[in-house]
């Protein structure tokens, strides 16, 4: 189950998935999965939870289903004083606008509209790395963006790619959440720190779930030990 056109469609071509975009609506994902008779709800959603991860939550409460949260192991990041760790958009703001007048966020279109307000951040040139999709540039210049300061690109980028960009965008600062290996963080913060560019790293503030897992190996042994398999 996904929340957007694009996870459906990149889900559909996997082997053996059935992809679902459900309505963000707690009462169709709790029939859905009464009507498909759901033994078990795996939340391999982004580190960062939102509306999915809580309305899956709450459907396990409800129907008495086990919640396992498959989550990205966080990044490795080296001891560097050109690495900046903070805990909320608020304080990446803050710190970011710290750095310089042109803020590159590789951080997507979630969370944009409050970044943007920002007052921290009011006169700094911000660009944006997001998937393109029509809605999202759409968002994009809605907020006030122009073409010039949207990338509208599908990673992974590797590390050479990142150089490339932040030096043709001429980033005074890099901001990227924490997404672990798979989300690119340690690609990009290598690429800043070659570059001699400060990085805000969004770290993750959340609760360890009752059943958590970081690999697909242990994710198969812990359904086996209860008893799903």
């Amino acid at each position: 189950m996904t929340v957007t056109a694009h996870g459906t469609k990149t889900a559909s071509g996997i082997p053996g998935v059935k992809a679902v975009e459900p309505a963000i609506l707690i009462n169709n994902f709790y029939r859905f999965c009464a009507d498909k008779k759901i033994s078990v709800i795996i939340d391999a959603t982004h580190p960062f939870p939102g509306n999915l991860s809580k309305m899956a939550k709450e459907v396990c409460q409800q129907q008495d289903l086990p919640y396992i949260r498959l989550v990205r192991e966080e990044t490795d990041l080296p001891d560097h004083p050109l690495i900046n760790p903070v805990y909320s958009w608020e304080e990446a703001a803050s710190k970011a606008a710290q750095f310089g007048d042109t803020i590159f966020l590789t951080t997507g279109s979630n969370n944009l509209e409050g970044f943007l307000e920002n007052e921290h951040i009011k006169g700094k040139r911000v660009v944006v790395r997001v998937l393109p999709d029509w809605k999202v540039i759409q968002k994009c210049q809605n907020l006030g963006l122009t073409p010039k300061d949207i990338v509208a690109m599908q990673g992974p980028f590797s590390k050479e790619m990142n150089r490339q960009q932040f030096k043709m965008y001429n980033a005074s600062v890099i901001i990227t959440k924490d997404s672990g290996k798979a989300g690119g963080t340690d690609t990009k913060v290598s690429a800043a720190l070659s570059l001699g560019l400060p990085v805000v790293v969004i770290k993750r503030e959340r609760q360890k779930e009752k059943f958590e897992v970081t690999d697909y190996d242990s994710l198969y042994k812990l359904m086996q030990k209860l008893k799903l398999l």
